[in-house]
């Protein structure tokens, strides 16, 4: 069975939404949940949708040394599929704290991303690797392993991280921020299939967490529709 379970990996978030009373402060956990609980069951198209991100994101992804900066929906788009199609749309979260603000919500997390060894070895995936990781920084960390990347198999690439997503004034998402202070610190580890969990399988068990986002103006601004 997977090492963690996907459907606690947010219950801090869900904690801090429980207890929050602002309503603009909600609608931005909501729309956090609602987006990471999507990404992880592969849906990335309704994550892309206009209510949830703004035309032109941009993601800041800087992991091991090495600095990855997607931009634009579609490039967003091409990242999620990839990921989803090779089952590194799942991660875990351990020890998460988190904060809201206006607009923008911080995070840290020990973090725990499938990576498929297939993507460590080819480089059309260059790019597209959880984090934007270096593949030739995995390859060594699993040769100090005594291991090497097979196309076969799946791995776990786990370390603190820090991150921050700013959103616009109507709670979509501007930006991900994401940083691994000590990268040193990582570790990547080979999965027996029996660990592995599929983005279908993720799918089915995050489904009854993912939520409709309110309505902007009346939840937010007190708006009634003339």
């Amino acid at each position: 069975m997977p090492p963690y379970d996907i459907t606690k990996s947010l219950q801090p978030v869900e904690q801090l939404l429980a207890a929050t009373t602002n309503p603009r402060h909600r609608y931005l956990l909501m729309a956090y949940l609602r987006h990471l609980y999507l990404e992880m069951s592969g849906r990335y198209d309704e994550v892309l949708g206009d209510d949830m991100m703004v035309e032109n994101p941009v993601y800041n992804l800087h992991a091991l040394g090495f600095n990855t900066t997607i931009s634009g929906k579609e490039n967003v788009r091409n990242l999620y599929k990839f990921w989803a199609e090779t089952n590194q749309s799942v991660f875990y979260g351990e020890n998460v704290q988190v904060a809201v603000a206006d607009n923008f919500i911080a995070l840290t997390v020990q973090a725990h991303q499938q990576v498929w060894g297939g993507s460590i070895l080819s480089s059309k995936a260059l790019g597209l690797l959880p984090k934007g990781l270096s593949a030739d920084v995995l390859i060594e960390m699993l040769k100090l392993k005594g291991a090497k990347a097979d196309p076969n198999c799946m791995y776990l690439y786990s370390n603190f991280e820090e991150t921050i997503w700013p959103y616009d004034d109507r709670g979509r998402l501007v930006r991900e921020d994401v940083l691994e202070p000590n990268p040193a610190a990582a570790q990547i580890t080979k999965l027996d299939p029996s660990e592995v969990l599929t983005t279908a399988q993720a799918a089915v068990l995050l489904a009854p967490l993912i939520k409709p986002l309110p309505d902007f103006d009346s939840f937010v601004l007190g708006k009634t529709a003339s």
